[in-house]
Parts: structure tokens; sequence; C-alpha cells
């Protein structure tokens, strides 16, 4: 077995466990899972150095698939979905993923020009992604048929699986939660206090009602 081959197969296993614990770290994150116990530094930068060593490792992937004479890859086998002639669909997704990793990683330093909801939407593409080079490996993987390799596909499936549908559940408990009325301060206004009316002695016993005059409630003294 040549060494190119053996870097072949350890780049591209590498570079998929790497994806797969970007995406499961991302969905605790997201899942609020993780709490407060690890700070918000390093949660993204854990999950964006995740990221970028499963790019690095699937372009290292690449490079030694262009190496490699036991099956001849040139450009445009590793860089265009179904040129290529050895398991055309299975390397397919292996180049979506590839591009697919790209986007998602670029728009972590994009996130404050393009606003939060048009990064979230990009950032839904991790699902399409890791889908992508699941499938790739189990359809491509010289190892898929190796019980410990399986093992490791079956489990980080699974796992990213059950963390998506705990968000979901997540999710949809906090919209239906009804939003908490935060009481008002009560203002202290100062009340009028009208002054009743008083006999003018010019007027043949008449009341007449003088103005009526504020008082500060504070005091119950009128004003002058």
């Amino acid at each position: 077995m040549s060494l190119t081959w053996m870097l072949i197969r350890g780049s591209g296993l590498i570079a998929y466990l790497m994806l797969a614990g970007s995406t499961v770290w991302g969905l605790l994150i997201s899942a609020k899972v993780l709490g407060r116990s690890v700070s918000v530094k390093t949660i993204t930068l854990i999950h964006e150095s995740l990221a970028i060593g499963a790019l690095l490792a699937t372009a290292l992937h690449i490079i030694g698939l262009l190496v490699d004479e036991f099956v001849e890859f040139d450009l445009a086998a590793v860089l265009i979905p179904g040129a290529s002639l050895w398991e055309p669909l299975a390397v397919a997704f292996g180049v979506m993923a590839f591009y697919g990793m790209i986007v998602v990683i670029a728009s972590f330093y994009v996130r404050q020009r393009i606003g939060q909801t048009a990064w979230r939407m990009i950032h839904y593409l991790s699902f399409g992604v890791f889908a992508s080079s699941a499938a790739h490996g189990l359809m491509a993987g010289t190892d898929s048929g190796n019980p410990v390799v399986i093992g490791l596909y079956g489990s980080t499936i699974a796992a990213v699986v059950m963390l998506t549908i705990l968000r979901g559940f997540l999710a949809k408990g906090a919209a239906e939660k009804p939003a908490e009325r935060v009481p008002r301060k009560a203002r202290r206004t100062p009340t009028a206090a009208r002054v009743p009316a008083v006999e003018s002695p010019e007027s043949d016993g008449a009341s007449r009602p003088e103005e009526p005059i504020l008082a500060a409630q504070s005091t119950g003294a009128p004003k002058p």
C-alpha cells in the first residue's frame, strides 16, 4: 500500500471526524446544552477550529488524490461534481461537501457585514455539508467496511440527528412560552388637592369658590 494512499485514507477520515465534531459542537451551542460552563470566546474558538481543521484535512485529501496513481484523478474530477469517472456519485458528494465547508467557514468572518439573519441561513448549510460528507465516506471510503469505522459513522450521525431533534423541541418550547411581563415602576406624581369654597364677606353671604390651589401630597400644604 502506497504512502499517498494511506495519506488519502487518513486525511479523509480525519476531515470527516473534525467536521462531525464541529457540527455536534455547533448543535450543543444552539441548544444551550453547555450553559455557562464554557466562555463564549472558547466555545466559538473550538467550533471554528474544528471546521477549519476539517477543511484543511479535506484539502490534503484532495492533493493526495491528485498525486496518487492508483486511481487517476484530474482537477475536473475533484472540483466538478459528477466529473469523476470513478464512483461519480460518491465523489460528487465529497466535492459538494468541500464547497459547502468553504462557504460556511467564510461566513464566520463576514457575520457582522451580512447580518445575523443571512449568517444563520448560510449556517444551516452545515447540515447538508455533514450529510454529503457522511455519504461520501460511506460510499467511497476504503475503510467503510471496517466495523470500527462503521461505528464512528453511525455514532456521529446518531449524535447529529438526536441533537437536531433536541434543538427543535427546545426552540418550539421557547416559542410557545408566554413572555414574562416586566412590572413598571410606580410613578410618584403629586396629586392636586382642591381647597373647598369659602364665603366672601363682601358677597352677602353667597359662597364663591376660590381658584383651585395645588398642594403637594407629601406636605399637604397649599401653594401660596
